[in-house]
């Protein structure tokens, strides 16, 4: 399915949370929604459910709501969970761990094919069945595995010179978790920024207003 190109990136960031709401209602044996009633259980309005989902065509019936099963199948094609992607994770310390255990690739489209760490007290290791590899073999594993995306997991200090290598290797996409900045770089790469330590200040910032607002 061919996504327009001028949809906002506020809509585009709503559709994950669709998509799991949809799998929520389906394990529930919930096949079929009106507007009104999946916006009450997600929070926002049925005019905005609509006006997203118009963006890319519409999928509801007059006086039927969406079909579930087949609405989360089309937001999974426009989302592209329904192509297979292979990864690699670059920095196998405890953020690196955390992520290539605990997070579900194969859920999302992607299928972890190496992990690579520069300290060799890791090598050998093995993290959900892959080995932890020596960073002296990622650009014969990029040659021979050419992978769709990397999972940055490295501290900012390192991370200029592995997203150097990476792009070298052919590589387009990052998860990005390190606090460098890919995108000035590297302007025509996609990158997806993941900083905790900013969330965690967006959360700050509201537990302050709140308490201001209360006093």
């Amino acid at each position: 399915m061919k996504v327009p190109n001028d949809i906002s990136k506020s809509v585009i960031g709503r559709l994950p949370r669709y998509y799991r709401f949809l799998g929520e209602l389906l394990k529930n044996d919930v096949n079929r929604i009106s507007s009104k009633d999946l916006a009450e259980k997600m929070g926002l309005t049925a005019s905005q459910i609509r006006q997203d989902l118009n963006c890319f065509g519409g999928f509801g019936q007059q006086g039927y709501g969406y079909n579930v099963p087949e609405l989360r199948a089309k937001l999974a094609e426009i989302l592209g969970l329904d192509k297979p992607y292979t990864a690699v994770l670059i920095g196998a310390g405890n953020l690196g761990r955390a992520v290539a255990g605990h997070m579900t690739f194969e859920d999302k489209g992607f299928r972890l094919t190496g992990i690579f760490d520069v300290d060799p007290l890791y090598k050998g290791i093995k993290i959900k069945g892959l080995p932890i590899l020596p960073d002296s073999q990622l650009d014969e594993f990029c040659r021979d595995n050419p992978p769709d995306m990397a999972v940055l997991c490295v501290p900012a200090e390192a991370a200029a010179a592995v997203v150097d290598q990476l792009v070298a290797c052919g590589v387009k996409n990052f998860w990005n978790f390190s606090h460098y900045d890919i995108k000035r770089a590297y302007p025509n790469v996609n990158v997806e920024n993941v900083h905790l330590n900013d969330s965690l200040m967006m959360l700050t910032y509201q537990i302050k207003n709140r308490r201001e607002s209360d006093t």
